[in-house]
């Protein structure tokens, strides 16, 4: 029990998964220390302490990185207040299904705030066929495992047939299009990351 008066040096996890996020945010960037320093006009020293959660950042010093970052503070903080819940069982798992085109979406790892990539279930009736005309998020990492079936996949006006076991790994820019190609329906997975 912590007496009054006494500091305690241990952060509080809020703060240690900001100051985690803060060092990813400049390491997906490549920057260093310095380099962030310039751009936000916070000193080498507080950003370097602000990432290893050895102090929590002011909000004028967490407003200066999401400007840099551009992210307003709510998503940045949005991003860190919630631990994800490491197992996700099947029954919590939400499925959503479009009848119209004969899709079936089981998001087996649902997206969160702090992570970046998330894991669908994708199932397909006989001779249904989905178009895209674009990614919500431009750049969005795409691997697609096919389980059972046959999947036939349209991206960068390419096309690829897919079998059981064949996995196609691709960016995402433009449309893209998703039709089952044989007499049976074709499950697969999709991993997804966010750029």
């Amino acid at each position: 029990m912590k007496q009054l008066g006494e500091v305690d040096s241990a952060p509080d996890a809020v703060d240690a998964r900001l100051a985690a996020r803060l060092a990813e945010l400049r390491a997906e960037r490549g920057w260093s220390l310095g380099e962030l320093a310039e751009r936000s006009g916070v000193s080498r020293s507080t950003l370097s302490r602000a990432e290893r959660a050895e102090i929590s950042p002011t909000a004028a010093t967490l407003n200066r990185l999401c400007h840099v970052y551009g992210r307003t503070m709510s998503r940045l903080l949005g991003e860190v207040e919630a631990e994800p819940e490491p197992l996700v069982r099947a029954a919590e798992q939400p499925v959503w299904e479009d009848r119209a085109s004969g899709f079936v979406r089981r998001s087996v790892s649902p997206p969160h705030p702090g992570l970046r990539g998330e894991l669908v279930e994708g199932r397909l009736a006989a001779g249904a066929d989905i178009a895209y005309d674009r990614p919500s998020v431009p750049g969005l990492e795409q691997h697609i495992w096919v389980l059972d079936g046959a999947l036939d996949v349209t991206a960068e006006n390419v096309g690829h047939h897919l079998e059981a076991g064949d996995c196609l790994r691709l960016r995402v820019w433009g449309p893209t299009r998703f039709r089952c190609a044989g007499d049976g329906d074709v499950r697969y997975v999709l991993a997804v990351v966010l750029p």
